[in-house]
């Protein structure tokens, strides 16, 4: 999440002070993620610093009002109109947490995806419940955090085919050795540059 270009995003719309810009940060991404004033702050120290915005007028309660520049409108249309680049060997804690494990003599990577399913299906279900309970879906807030809800739900529908998809390949491994520790220390021999396979980040179901 980039709260630098959130901010000049919403700048990019008028000027406004440091708490206000919170506020709205927080309600056109349906509240789902809170973000300290002292970051909002730190933040625009920053942009001020790079040229991006500029200080303005003061109201008569001390509010600081900021305003974009030309070169933040630019970042921010750049930011709003470009893709955003994953890269092909991001890491993730839980890929590498288990590439590790098929690597340990004395750890059963099963055991590791079966508590991490049984987690990350409570957490789909409990992401579920809370969208299905949602309020007016036709609302600007509510529909912000219904987006960011079916990404959350997506990504754990993925996660979980991807631990099933894992599971079956070290049984199949197993199968073929026959032995229980096969698949521990199997991905010893020669390093990969990137990942030969990465949990999907789309499902083919729509809410």
């Amino acid at each position: 999440m980039s709260v630098r270009h959130g901010l000049l995003a919403l700048l990019s719309q008028g000027p406004s002070y440091g708490y206000q810009l919170k506020v709205e940060f927080e309600r056109r991404t349906g509240d789902s993620w809170p973000v300290n004033v002292g970051q909002v702050y730190n933040t625009l120290d920053r942009l001020e610093r790079d040229g991006l915005i500029e200080r303005g007028e003061t109201d008569g309660d001390g509010h600081v009002f900021y305003a974009i520049t030309d070169a933040g409108a630019a970042e921010a249309r750049s930011w709003l109109e470009g893709p955003v680049v994953r890269g092909a060997a991001a890491r993730d804690e839980l890929a590498v947490k288990l590439a590790l494990a098929v690597t340990l003599p004395d750890v059963d990577p099963e055991a590791i995806i079966h508590a991490q399913r049984v987690a990350t299906i409570r957490s789909l279900q409990e992401l579920t419940r809370s969208k299905a309970a949602g309020g007016d879906p036709d609302s600007p807030e509510e529909f912000a955090w219904q987006l960011v809800v079916d990404a959350l739900i997506f990504q754990a529908e993925a996660e979980v085919r991807w631990l099933e998809h894992s599971e079956a390949r070290i049984r199949r491994l197993r199968a073929r050795t026959g032995s229980e520790g096969a698949a521990r220390g199997a991905t010893a021999s020669a390093p990969r540059t990137a990942p030969a396979e990465l949990p999907a980040t789309t499902t083919a179901s729509a809410r």
